[in-house]
């Protein structure tokens, strides 16, 4: 919260876990994705794809990578968490994400912007007049939706995060939940979720190094 703060940003409402744990709706979804998660591993699909299409996220997802990585990453177990971002991806990655191995399941993760920005219509063909009076972030959330409708067809697993509003609480939520599945996925991977064993190796090796 100490951050939070400095940041002039209200702490309190980051705190969430008392309200969602009491949230139905929001149990089942932390108890299905935990169930689909570990289904998915049984199935030898280990990289978490994160499609991200929201640039100022990606700071939360460093953060998301690292606590996957960190928490479930022991005794030969764990998940590898990929952060793509979209749509430059979509012409870099995609191609292998569709139709390449499918040891994969995916995270779309969007948010509502508040940009107006609009392509200049001066610079639109006539072939693609079907941008006009769009904005950037019209454009972005359809190519989005056709995404997540290719990966039904093609039956590639995926889950999908939409936020309406960027602020403490959504940020507090999003927070709670991938912690609280992080933790019920190391339970039932009977890993130790809080520690980071093998990382402390290359601490101690390279203080030996330097002293």
């Amino acid at each position: 919260m100490l951050p939070a703060e400095l940041m002039g940003l209200d702490a309190d409402k980051f705190k969430q876990l008392n309200n969602l744990i009491k949230n139905k709706n929001f149990v089942n979804s932390l108890i299905s994705n935990v169930s689909n998660t570990l289904l998915f591993i049984k199935n030898k699909k280990f990289n978490s794809i994160i499609l991200n299409y929201d640039s100022s996220a990606n700071n939360l997802f460093l953060w998301y990578q690292q606590l996957i990585a960190e928490s479930l990453g022991k005794k030969g177990k764990g998940i590898l968490p990929i952060i793509s971002l979209m749509p430059k991806d979509n012409h870099s990655l995609m191609q292998l994400y569709l139709d390449g191995p499918k040891n994969n399941f995916f995270t779309f993760f969007y948010t509502k912007a508040k940009s107006h920005l609009k392509i200049n219509h001066n610079k639109i063909l006539k072939s693609h007049n079907y941008l006009r009076n769009k904005t950037v972030d019209e454009i972005k959330f359809s190519q989005k939706i056709a995404t997540e409708n290719v990966f039904l067809q093609k039956k590639i697993p995926f889950r999908s995060f939409e936020i309406i509003h960027r602020d403490e609480k959504s940020l507090g939520e999003i927070f709670c939940f991938f912690i609280l599945e992080t933790i019920l996925l190391g339970k039932a991977l009977k890993v130790n979720p809080y520690d980071q064993p093998s990382v402390e190796l290359i601490k101690k090796e390279t203080t030996k190094i330097l002293i």
